[in-house]
């Protein structure tokens, strides 16, 4: 093992177990004034949970107001609720959903001390005006396992069609002060979110454990992450009770410590791609982690056994390889081949739909490419041509 220098930037205060949920109107409660509660249109507060949440806050003293985030946030929704609450005196965000709930919560809590426009800061297609903060005291309790937005500093905003994009708001300041990871919330999760979701943990996992960055920390939180999601995805998936509730356990860890990886050293290839891919399509997130992942550590272990032998990914590559398959007694090409075929028969049992069911062609490839190579590109674990990132779009097609 290597011991080269690393750093790691600060965490949330987090707090993971069943029935945590119940702990959030106290903790809420403990910055005083009024809190702003962002959720998903149905996700939380279309379930029995809310009406008690709600009641829990308010005898806790807590004011409340209340937006709703449906579908991938835009710097427009971002800009539009920070302009309806910024006269509110919000003393706390709590943002209580998927990914994209709290992704738009981060950034309206990073936002509403300021009052300007999210387009000032946005990386890559903003004004490169530098955030400086504070923010807003930002509470992020997932009730999906698949970003682990809840422990990182970016919020991931998008606008989607020919000329989309899909970019991060990203600063230090915007890490939640608490993460509390409930189990329990993933209970009303559809099956096919929790395939689409898991894959993302799973892949964010992957991709940090063989990042240019990898270092023994994070290294140890990823194998944990991938031995979490071995032990528990599929129960969850299933759905049969008990085993299920354990499942969703399993992974609502595997996905806090992707969230933990993934801000610490980087992604790889897949989330190089899906950045274009959910800017110029209308391509879930999830699914285009879930139906890529194994042409993507395809084409990478092919590139690096080709130009760089002695580059530590293969071997770690061949590790994840045996702990999926449950055998430490094969070599490691034998051990990198299973990975691949066991990636591949995931996508296909998840009925994972192909990237030509979102309008994708061949000839959209070129400007995929084009844009594909931002932040996560840039930890992949060999440079790519960009006929090899085209060979992975078309594995997929």
């Amino acid at each position: 093992m290597q011991f080269k220098p690393f750093s790691i930037s600060r965490l949330p205060r987090i707090s993971y177990g069943r029935g945590r949920l119940n702990e959030v109107p106290a903790l809420t409660a403990s910055y005083g004034g009024k809190a702003l509660l962002v959720t998903g249109k149905q996700s939380f507060c279309g379930t029995e949970r809310w009406p008690s949440f709600i009641e829990s806050l308010e005898m806790q003293g807590v004011r409340w107001l209340h937006v709703t985030v449906s579908s991938e946030p835009s710097p427009d929704l971002v800009d539009q609720t920070v302009s309806r609450f910024g006269g509110e005196a919000i003393a706390v965000v709590i943002g209580i959903g998927g990914g994209s709930v709290l992704d738009a919560a981060k950034a309206i809590a990073g936002l509403l001390p300021h009052g300007n426009s999210v387009m000032d800061h946005l990386e890559g297609v903003g004004r490169n005006i530098p955030y400086r903060g504070p923010s807003t005291p930002f509470i992020a309790v997932p009730s999906t396992a698949g970003t682990g937005s809840e422990a990182t500093k970016n919020s991931v905003l998008s606008v989607q069609g020919p000329e989309g994009f899909k970019k991060s708001f990203r600063d230090e300041c915007l890490i939640p002060e608490y993460a509390v990871i409930d189990p329990d919330l993933l209970e009303s999760c559809p099956r096919d979110l929790i395939a689409a979701d898991g894959m993302d943990a799973f892949t964010q996992l992957l991709e940090s454990y063989v990042s240019l960055k990898a270092n023994p920390f994070i290294d140890a939180l990823a194998w944990s992450g991938m031995t979490a999601f071995k032990e528990g995805f599929f129960a969850a998936w299933e759905g049969q009770e008990p085993e299920a509730a354990n499942g969703r356990a399993a992974m609502a860890y595997a996905s806090l410590l992707s969230g933990i990886t993934l801000a610490q050293v980087g992604l790889g290839s897949v989330h190089g791609l899906a950045s274009p891919l959910g800017a110029f399509f209308p391509i879930p997130h999830g699914v285009v982690c879930g139906t890529m992942v194994a042409a993507a550590t395809e084409i990478n272990i092919q590139a690096i056994e080709a130009r760089e032998p002695d580059n530590p990914a293969l071997a770690k590559y061949a590790q994840v390889g045996r702990l999926l398959i449950g055998r430490n007694d094969i070599g490691d090409s034998v051990a990198r081949d299973l990975l691949i075929e066991l990636l591949a028969e995931w996508s296909e049992t998840l009925q994972l739909p192909r990237l030509g069911n979102y309008g994708i062609r061949v000839a959209d490839f070129a400007k995929i490419v084009a844009n594909s190579r931002g932040s996560s590109m840039k930890t992949n674990p060999i440079v790519l041509t960009d006929a090899e990132i085209e060979a992975i779009l078309q594995r997929r097609l």
